[in-house]
């Protein structure tokens, strides 16, 4: 009789138990949820490394329109404060005695050289553009690793937080009935024992998704705190193949996308336009002038044209020539050094995602069949038909399982993700 009575007690708390914790977890208050699309539009719109990678860019063409711009003229004015008489010189008649003197400058630059300087500086901000692009790329896949992560181990959550719940009842039934005298002690110590276990497992995953949550707020600069909730179509994600994208293609679409061979690419280039102006710069400045000389010439009234320009004898800009030509020299081995390391990365981005997705696709993602089995063995457990080690057994293999998967699902979207950041573009999408 005693054991009927304790039966139906397990049995009643156990099928409420797995009706709750089997049920879709609803979302907090605090909670939001968010879409990847939502989520790369906050992005772009509001994180802080952009805004500053956009402001070097324009600082970069700020910089270019300066190199353009003619030199301002001098003017130059001297006046004779005392108003003297000038010493053995007629002067007109209603003529002020005084001296002045008015002089007028303008640096002329010769060979195109203000041109050329203006092209240096437009690369320049050609190549931040590149290096923004390249910032954009880096963080984007931090923002989506991190998204899918955290779905994920959010999913993990779901089973722990289902055994936790479901094992506490069974705790507080055998405890009480311990406490009556009809079961051993060393049976609920080993249920505490393992239900400890699990609640610490718990701690670590959350301290993990607590790391991603602040990942995403830094990213989307969120100051509200509030707690994301990622909306992931597994089904989608269940599709992603690199059927019709062949390593050599995805290789070209590498070298011809990535912002940062593009920002090398156009460093040399920069150089180029460099080297250009140090030739140039090897010829003169021309300065234009007007002076005007009220009684201080050998007449009154002085009025004369100077013309002024610096003679090449020793300085040529021979050093600066050689300079830019080992710049050059020294961007094109690095342009070449950065195409190897493309080539590596999109290979073995491609390897990595094949053997994650032919792992995932060999593995067994039926659910369903774990959550009955572990309903079932909830009422055997219950009717004494399993041992408490083989109760705790069913009750590791199911957490292992789905814990598991989580973890493949989530290690075959970043390997995809891995490979979308090597290509440069985002070929492969979960969402």
């Amino acid at each position: 009789m005693l054991r009927l009575l304790l039966t139906a007690a397990l049995l009643a708390a156990t099928t409420a138990t797995w009706a709750r914790t089997l049920a879709p977890n609803e979302p907090s208050a605090d909670t939001v949820r968010l879409t990847l699309a939502e989520a790369e539009q906050r992005f772009a719109q509001n994180n802080l490394a952009l805004l500053a990678q956009q402001y070097n860019v324009t600082l970069a063409q700020a910089q270019a329109v300066q190199a353009r711009l003619l030199d301002n003229p001098t003017l130059y004015v001297e006046q004779d404060l005392l108003g003297r008489k000038v010493l053995n010189r007629e002067v007109p008649v209603g003529t002020p005695g005084n001296e002045m003197i008015v002089s007028f400058q303008q640096l002329v630059s010769l060979a195109g050289r203000r041109k050329a300087a203006g092209k240096v500086a437009q690369q320049g901000a050609v190549v931040e553009q590149y290096n923004l692009a390249d910032l954009l790329r880096n963080l984007r896949y931090q923002l989506r690793t991190s998204y899918f992560d955290l779905f994920f181990k959010q999913q993990t959550l779901k089973v722990y937080d289902a055994e936790i719940s479901s094992l506490n009842h069974t705790v507080e039934q055998y405890q009480a009935q311990y406490e009556k005298g009809n079961v051993a002690l060393k049976e609920v110590i080993r249920l505490k024992a393992f239900l400890f276990t699990l609640q610490n497992e718990r701690q670590a995953i959350l301290a993990d998704v607590a790391a991603e949550q602040t990942d995403l707020h830094v990213l989307l600069r969120d100051p509200a705190r509030s707690e994301y909730r990622p909306v992931v179509d597994l089904g989608r994600a269940r599709d992603l193949s690199l059927s019709g994208h062949s390593l050599q293609a995805l290789t070209d679409t590498a070298l011809a996308a990535r912002g940062d061979l593009k920002a090398r690419q156009a460093y040399v280039e920069q150089q180029n336009l460099n080297l250009r102006l140090q030739h140039k710069l090897a010829s003169p400045d021309l300065s234009l002038g007007y002076t005007y000389d009220k009684a201080g010439s050998y007449i009154n009234d002085y009025h004369a044209v100077t013309l002024g320009v610096a003679v090449p004898l020793f300085n040529r800009n021979q050093g600066n020539i050689q300079a830019a030509k080992a710049q050059i020299a020294g961007g094109k081995a690095l342009v070449e050094q950065q195409q190897q390391a493309v080539q590596t990365e999109v290979q073995q981005a491609y390897q990595l995602a094949e053997r994650t997705d032919d792992l995932f696709q060999h593995t067994n993602r039926d659910t369903t069949p774990f959550a009955r089995l572990m309903e079932g063995i909830e009422q055997s457990y219950a009717k004494r038909a399993l041992s408490v080690v083989e109760y705790l057994d069913f009750f590791e293999s199911y957490k292992n399982n789905l814990v598991q998967l989580n973890n493949l699902r989530a290690s075959r979207v970043r390997a995809f993700e891995q490979l979308n950041l090597s290509v440069g573009r985002t070929v492969f999408r979960a969402e």
